[in-house]
């Protein structure tokens, strides 16, 4: 049986970070705050998939409480998601993920974050979708405050 999950995450935009999205650094003025790395997009895809095994949320695994993760490149989480999906008799099927961010364009660097994520949840690139937008200049997304991404992912359960 299929079942499926969805993420979302979100961080602030500040000065002095890297800007890290599906494990590619880009070049930009500003980078996200946050514990480890502040991938929101590798953070939105492991809650997708740790929602259709039916656990909880990227924190239960990783929390922010914990020194462990501090800077810690967010792939390790999507390896752990992966290997939860194991735990369950499951086989990830896929992912679909979209990154709202006003700046930078992200667009060039899509190929190279599908292959991050397919290899970090050993996957087919094929079975990876991630797409850009803007929030059209609305809101904290729209005003570059913040960079957020959501996300579904389907397992397949053999129970």
């Amino acid at each position: 049986m299929v079942h499926v999950g969805i993420g979302y995450d979100v961080h602030a935009l500040v000065e002095g970070e890297s800007l890290i999205i599906g494990g590619v650094t880009i070049p930009h003025k500003k980078g996200l705050k946050g514990h480890s790395d502040a991938d929101v997009l590798m953070h939105a895809i492991c809650d997708a998939v740790l929602g259709a095994i039916g656990e909880r949320d990227i924190g239960q695994f990783f929390p922010d409480t914990d020194p462990r993760w501090k800077g810690v490149a967010s792939k390790v989480f999507l390896e752990e998601a992966q290997r939860q999906v194991g735990f369950h008799k499951g086989t990830l099927v896929n992912v679909d993920a979209t990154i709202i961010a006003q700046e930078p364009k992200l667009n060039p660097h899509v190929t190279q974050m599908v292959q991050n994520i397919a290899e970090a949840l050993h996957l087919s690139p094929d079975r990876v979708g991630v797409k850009a937008t803007t929030n059209e200049r609305i809101g904290f997304l729209g005003r570059e405050e913040g960079i957020a991404a959501m996300a579904v992912a389907s397992v397949d359960i053999n129970r």
